[in-house]
């Protein structure tokens, strides 16, 4: 058997392991390569069942072993598809195997192949009732990254965060590049303190690895997480809970970026805070544009995150101790709402309480005050020094 010979062997080997679309992505190139036609990926299948069939038929003929070079010429030639045949070497097979798997930039498994390990591994976990988590990641504030420094050092920021999971992951665990910046894990055997303890630590090593590139950007690894069978016994509804805990990380983010914000009390009015070219207006400017926003006098300058419908709520300490509803976030301030008859003082301090986040102390001063009804009193207060 020639060398040539002992590579086409290991063709058949090598395909025999991959999965029936792998396969076929991948043999869609190999006859490309070989016989410079471009075919779809269910012919290309159904060509290579025909030459191993082929092969084992003259064989059988012929009593002797047949190569299976002479199936696929053969194969090729009944067909019309023989034009310009070329072998090729075995770094060039191993890299198109490479390739039909696997994202170019990171060099982890690409969408395809998550759609088709999700459903296996999902299978096995019914099949022997074991936990599998699955965690939805993106990077935080990448976009602001690519626009500020370029997208070479976006591509370095994604490549960081695929090194970080490969090191940080176990040898049983998958990791898959899904999107732009998207990424999908699977962890298998994985309850879902366990899921979360490993999250956290790929966000904390991620920072780690990104520190020395000095972005002035937070940029960081936000999750999300959902665990069979508790949050789901199909792939929508896990891809569904995790997503929706990745966007409840995403707000909860915001909210502590924008209450740890401090910056001294000035006095513009609404016009002069509009025309200010500085990109950090300040929070009594802020809280100023909010209410001018609310009569139509002009379009609200800061994003506001809803809190409604979450147990978010603030201690107030005055001279007494009381508690207040959370409605809603912002740069500038935050809206309190209050039971009805009871009121804020012009200015006080507050423990703001918010799911996900530990607690955050902040002073307030009371800058509107919306009528009240049967829930209560809605109250803006803006952050102070």
């Amino acid at each position: 058997m020639t060398a040539q010979d002992s590579f086409l062997d290991l063709l058949i080997e090598t395909l025999q392991a991959l999965d029936r679309p792998v396969r076929g992505q991948f043999l869609q190139r190999f006859f490309k390569s070989i016989a410079q036609v471009e075919l779809p990926e269910a012919v290309t299948l159904d060509l290579w069942e025909q030459i191993l069939l082929r092969r084992q038929e003259l064989s059988e003929n012929l009593g002797k072993p047949i190569s299976l070079k002479t199936a696929i010429v053969d194969v090729l030639a009944s067909t019309n598809f023989l034009r310009t045949p070329v072998l090729m070497e075995y770094e060039e097979l191993k890299k198109l195997q490479v390739n039909a798997a696997t994202d170019a930039l990171t060099g982890l498994y690409n969408r395809r192949l998550f759609e088709e390990y999700f459903a296996k591994e999902l299978t096995r976990a019914k099949r022997y009732n074991q936990h599998m988590a699955l965690v939805m990641m993106d990077l935080h504030k990448f976009k602001e990254v690519n626009d500020r420094f370029g997208h070479l050092q976006g591509d370095q920021a994604l490549q960081l965060a695929a090194a970080t999971l490969r090191k940080t992951l176990r040898t049983s665990d998958y990791a898959f590049r899904i999107g732009g910046d998207e990424f999908a894990l699977l962890l298998l055997q994985c309850d879902p303190e366990q899921a979360s303890t490993l999250s956290r630590r790929l966000r904390a090593n991620y920072e780690s690895a990104i520190a020395p590139l000095k972005f002035d950007v937070p940029l960081a690894l936000d999750f999300g997480v959902s665990i069979y069978p508790e949050d789901g016994e199909n792939k929508e509804s896990l891809i569904r809970v995790a997503d929706e805990r990745l966007y409840e990380l995403k707000n909860a983010n915001r909210v502590a970026s924008a209450s740890s914000r401090v910056i001294p009390i000035e006095t513009p009015t609404v016009r002069e805070a509009a025309q200010t070219p500085t990109p950090v207006m300040s929070m009594a400017a802020a809280a100023a544009s909010a209410a001018a926003a609310k009569s139509g006098a002009e379009r609200r300058k800061w994003e506001r995150v809803s809190l409604v419908g979450t147990r978010a709520y603030a201690v107030l300490h005055d001279n007494t101790e009381k508690t207040a509803r959370v409605l809603d976030l912002s740069y500038g301030g935050v809206a309190l709402q209050f039971d009805p008859g009871e009121e804020a003082p012009q200015s006080f301090h507050a423990v703001l309480h918010v799911p996900i986040l530990p607690p955050v102390r902040v002073s307030l001063k009371k800058t509107y005050v919306h009528s009240a009804d049967e829930t209560g009193t809605r109250i803006g207060c803006a952050f102070v020094s």
